[in-house]
């Protein structure tokens, strides 16, 4: 096994209910470091929400954030790639949004340029944004905001798991896999960007045409269903103990949950044994 990078997810991998990066995760992701084993972070999260657990981990290469929509490095400012959501395609879907059976159900949010839109403020768009660590912009109509610049990418976020799952398994009807990528982030988090646009091909770009890396020598951790492409990419994957089941049956090793640090005993199996 010749693993050259490792490449780690943030909420349920490396940060848990406190939204920090613990110290015991912090010295195993150094001491793989010292083998010369790089390492990166690939998030749903924004760009800037993501950036401090860039600097946690101590890492030096482009951030994969949005889930893969958007790569940049932190260095030099240079962003790699960004694939935005097409404009039509996300104006239907927030337009389903606003139907009777979704408009009070869900709360609505767009990332354009890297900052957060939402239709309202309220304890849910507070609590998110809160523990991203940016400012929310109020708009209204969200599809005002992206008639004019494309969004990144589209959430909702559901009070009730079982809503999110319903919508999810709606909107996947209304969409093929080439219009749009729908994945979930949390029981609560359903998340749409552009079809091209996942963790599995950000990854690929990351090894293969900024490091010049194979899939076999790279390592990834993961915990919900938006890293399976990452997880089904990568030499080695490892789903958290607290990941779905669907996620853990494709992972080749089961660590751990965050709160038991994870992510410090898959390093410590595969990288410092």
């Amino acid at each position: 096994m010749d693993i050259r990078l490792l490449v780690l997810d943030i909420d349920g991998t490396i940060a848990g209910v406190s939204n920090q990066v613990s110290e015991t995760v912090k010295q195993a992701v150094q001491a793989a470091k010292s083998q010369g084993i790089q390492v990166a972070i690939a998030t749903g999260r924004m760009y800037h929400s993501a950036l401090r657990f860039h600097a946690a981990i101590g890492s030096d290469l482009p951030l994969i954030a949005y889930n893969g929509a958007w790569i940049q490095d932190p260095k030099t400012g240079t962003r790699h790639r960004h694939i935005p959501v097409s404009p039509p395609v996300a104006l239907t879907l927030l337009n389903y949004f606003e139907q009777p059976e979704w408009r009070t159900s869900l709360d609505a949010f767009c990332y354009i340029n890297d900052q957060l839109y939402v239709r309202q403020f309220n304890d849910y768009t507070d609590r998110y944004a809160q523990r991203s660590g940016v400012e929310a912009i109020a708009v209204g109509d969200l599809r005002n905001v992206i008639a004019e610049t494309p969004t990144t990418k589209v959430l909702a976020l559901c009070q009730d798991g079982d809503i999110a799952q319903q919508l999810l398994t709606s909107v996947q009807v209304l969409y093929k896999s080439d219009e749009l990528y729908i994945t979930q982030s949390s029981p609560t988090h359903f998340e749409a960007t552009n079809p091209e646009a996942t963790k599995g091909t950000a990854v690929r770009y990351l090894a293969e045409e900024i490091l010049g890396l194979s899939a076999a020598q790279v390592m990834a951790i993961g915990d919900n269903h938006n890293d399976l492409e990452m997880l089904k990419y990568v030499g080695v994957s490892v789903a958290m103990g607290n990941a779905p089941t669907a996620v853990q049956q494709i992972a080749h090793w089961v660590a751990p949950d965050i709160e038991n640090h994870g992510v410090a005993a898959a390093i410590e199996k595969f990288l410092l044994s």
